[in-house]
This record gives structure tokens, sequence and C-alpha cells, in this order.
């Protein structure tokens, strides 16, 4: 294992490796192992980001200018730097997060190929024609930057995330602040050399590690920053929302709440595979991820049944030592908030398994929890209403497809939901009466495609621009308007 303790990383602003003007690094933990130091990163303030923000604004007519196809040119580059180094930058992502070697592999891969669909797509993105009266005249639009973008990412995806963001916002001729988690800033730090060594211009992307209480209301609340894209909780995304300038564009992805409806008709084996795969994956700590299950009384018993002895297999362990099912929770505050929902539902349901903090032979230094369900929950409870993100899940039992939908609705989130089902008539019905951005019928509550529109409904987005797709390259473009005539 490469020795990143002793290893200072810096910000990137201007087009040069700078450190902080505090002088200050923190270290970037490895959670399964709290003794593994994945390098140390710069400290930085409202004077740095403001130089960030400086830098983006400057360099933003000459990137605007510069043609597009040179422009995907170097991300078609990046795309293939991320490819050649992925073996290297997956140990580093499983160090500093926690998921599994082979899902961080997935996940470099995953955004090289993002990075790719905007290189290509980007190139097509244009304005229409309109028909009118007067054959004298020419009406059409036609789609420009808008100037200073800031990315804001969290660390449970910290590559493929602001890499779906970052990549639609340099191919339409935007320059970009990006800052990482904290938590997770060395996947952050690879993506951005990933486009510096493609030979991105100075100035374009700036990249800048620190607390977000330092450095968040200089790279929001700035004249300069015209949208800002941000990925984390409802509390935070809507501060910046509240903060953000009145022209200030704004893209929240958020927290959500996700449910999965298991009908009487539904396969059970299906079924709970859908559970683990939606709830456990990742540890639980994916925006989309299984966290209510609302299961007919008709097979709520065979169901749970099957449930238990699943989750009863599942191994847990760290990444780097194998294709573990769960891996450890990605922060000490994750660990105590996980830990602390676990007691509160043992107060308010019943108690079924896990949710216990493992410390035995292998789980000592790492912040592992076992995968814990609940049942006998009700739609009041704070088990069945606020988001955990963690390997928590919680069983209500409904009466048939109508109730299923009255108490899968009744949240303020809606990111994902998902059903299993094998009638027909209820998987139709339900992608129409869910309210959430992603239906899955018969699929897993998590994971979308890179060339599909990605967000929430309700408290889980702005609801304003969809994220991933072709539709991610609007949020980063203006709309001009041009009457000609002679």
């Amino acid at each position: 294992m490469d020795d990143l303790s002793q290893q200072t990383f810096l910000n990137h602003i201007g087009g040069s490796w700078v450190p902080s003007g505090t002088g200050k690094t923190a270290p970037n933990i490895n959670p399964a192992d709290t003794s593994d130091i994945v390098g140390r990163f710069q400290v930085s303030d409202a004077e740095d980001a403001r130089q960030a923000v400086a830098s983006a604004e400057a360099a933003f007519a000459g990137w605007r200018d510069t043609p597009i196809s040179k422009r995907a040119a170097i991300l078609f580059r990046a795309a293939q730097y991320l490819e050649d180094h992925a073996n290297d930058i997956a140990r580093e992502l499983t160090r500093e997060e926690g998921k599994s070697l082979n899902l961080a592999r997935d996940e470099v891969l995953r955004s090289a190929q993002t990075i790719r669909f905007y290189a290509v797509e980007g190139q097509s993105f244009t304005g229409e024609t309109y028909p009118n009266d007067d054959p004298d005249m020419v009406v059409y639009s036609q789609r420009e930057p808008l100037g200073v973008v800031t990315v804001i990412s969290p660390w449970n995806f910290p590559i493929s995330i602001p890499a779906r963001k970052i990549a639609p916002a340099l191919i339409t001729g935007n320059t970009v602040v990006f800052k990482p988690s904290s938590d997770a800033p060395m996947s952050g730090y690879r993506l951005t050399e990933a486009f510096v060594q493609a030979g991105l211009p100075a100035g374009v992307l700036n990249f800048l590690t620190g607390p977000a209480g330092a450095v968040g209301e200089a790279i929001t609340g700035a004249r300069a920053v015209r949208a800002i894209s941000f990925t984390g909780s409802t509390a935070a995304g809507e501060q910046i929302h509240r903060t953000a300038g009145l022209t200030t564009r704004t893209q929240m992805e958020l927290g959500g709440k996700n449910p999965l409806i298991v009908l009487a008709d539904a396969d059970l084996d299906r079924a709970v595979d859908l559970t683990v795969k939606g709830g456990f994956s990742l540890s639980g700590q994916a925006c989309t991820g299984t966290s209510r299950v609302l299961v007919d009384k008709r097979v709520r018993q065979a169901y749970t049944d099957k449930l238990l002895a699943r989750i009863k297999t599942l191994t847990i362990g760290n990444g780097l030592d194998g294709n573990f099912d769960l891996g450890p929770l990605a922060t000490a505050k994750q660990l105590d908030n996980v830990l602390g929902y676990v007691a509160v539902g043992k107060q308010e349901a019943t108690h079924l398994y896990g949710g216990d903090r493992l410390t035995g032979a292998g789980f000592e230094r790492g912040y592992y929890v076992s995968p814990a369900l609940f049942t006998d929950v009700t739609q009041q409870m704070r088990i069945a209403r606020e988001e955990i993100f963690g390997p928590v899940i919680a069983l209500i039992e409904v009466d048939g497809y109508e109730d299923a939908i009255a108490r899968a609705n009744d949240t303020e989130y809606g990111l994902s939901a998902a059903i299993a089902t094998t009638d027909a008539r209820y998987a139709h019905r339900f992608a129409r009466d869910i309210q959430a951005g992603t239906v899955k019928i018969n699929r897993t509550t998590t994971g979308n495609l890179i060339n599909a529109p990605f967000g929430g409904l309700k408290h889980s987005s702005t609801s304003t621009f969809r994220e991933s797709g072709r539709v991610g390259l609007e949020f980063y473009t203006q709309i001009k308007t041009v009457y000609r005539a002679g």
C-alpha cells in the first residue's frame, strides 16, 4: 500500500498547484482503518475561495471562445487519463471512502464514460430555428455558457458525481470552482489532475479543499458565480439555495427516504434481492438507497423471513481485502448518526437484527456497523421519516396497492422509489402514482444511466434542472433568441 500519510496535496487555482494561505492541512482518514492516512489536504479559507472564483472569472472569456472541438478533445483526453490510471485511483477511492475495490474501479470507469458522453453530446447541443411569416427574416435561438459555475460534491460517490457536473459545465464553455467533500478529497484531486493533464487552460477548473463553513459563502455567494450545482444533505442545499444571488441558478440533488413496495403478487426472492442490493450496497450510503419497505400484509411474514435469512449471510469487511457485501461507514460522524438511529429504532419499533458496532478482529480500527432490520414500523416513527444514510431498513405493513402508494408518498422526499410486482397493471399505475423523480419497476431504487435524466421531486431536489443525460447540459447554458432580417 502506498504511504500517503506524509504527502501533502495542494489546491489548484489559476493553473498552479498552490497551498492554502492558512498554512494548515488536515488528514484524509481511511474509514476501514483509521490509522491509515490517505494524504493531507489544504484547510482553505475564504481568501483561497475568492482567489479560485477570481481565477475562474478571468479564464471565462478565453474558454468560452475556444472552439468546441478543442474543448471536446480535452475532455476525451481527461477520460483516457482516468481509464489509464483506474486501478490506482480506485485503490485510493476505497481507502478514503470505504467501498469495495470493484465498486471503486467501476466508479472511476463510469466517470470516464460520463466525460466522454458529454464530449460527444455537447458538440451537438444547439438552439432551434423558428418558423415565421416574414420570408426575409430568420428567427433562431442559440445557447451560450453562463460563466463561473461552482460545483460542490459529496463523499459517497467522490469522483462520479463531480464528473457528471464538471464535464457538462466545461464542454458548454463555463469555468468551474470545484470543492469536494473534506471527507473524500483525494478522488476529486485525481479528477482535477485528469483535466489538468489533458491540457485544460489555466483557471478553467479550480480545485480547493476545506471546511464548508470557511469557504462556502465565498464560492456560492460571489457575484461572479452564475450557477451552483450541489449534491448533499437537504439542510445544506436549502442553505445554499437561500444565500445564492437572485440571478444565480441552483441545481440541488438532496436527501431521500426511498421506498420499495412489495405487493402480494411479487416474486419474494426477487423482492429480497432488490431490498438487499438497494438498502445495503455501499453500506446504505447512497442517496437513492432503499430505507423503507412497504410490504403487503398477506406476504409480510414470508418476505420478512426470507429477508432476515439473507441479511444474516451478508459479509462485512475492508474493501481492499475482498469483495464484501458491506464496508465501513465513511466517517465517525456517520457512525454516530447510524448508531443513534438504531437506538431510536429499538425504542420505537421491533428490532429484528443488527445495527451493532463491530469491534472484533479486523474491525477494531474502522467504522463498521452490521446491517439493521426493524419491523412493526409506523408512518410517524423517526426511522420511517428521517434520512439515516446507513444500512438500516424499516419494514412497514400495508393493505394493498392503494395503501402502499399513500404511505410511500407520505414523506417530504421524492428522490427514488421502486415496486416489486408481477402485475402489469400495478407496474403501469405505479409509474404514474408515485411521487419520485426516479421510478423503478422490479429494479433497485439505486442506480441510474449516464444518458438518462436524474433528479428528485419535493425536498429531494430544487426541481429546476435535471442532472445526467443530454438534459444535463441545459443547466449550464442560457438561451438567446435572435431575429435576423436581410
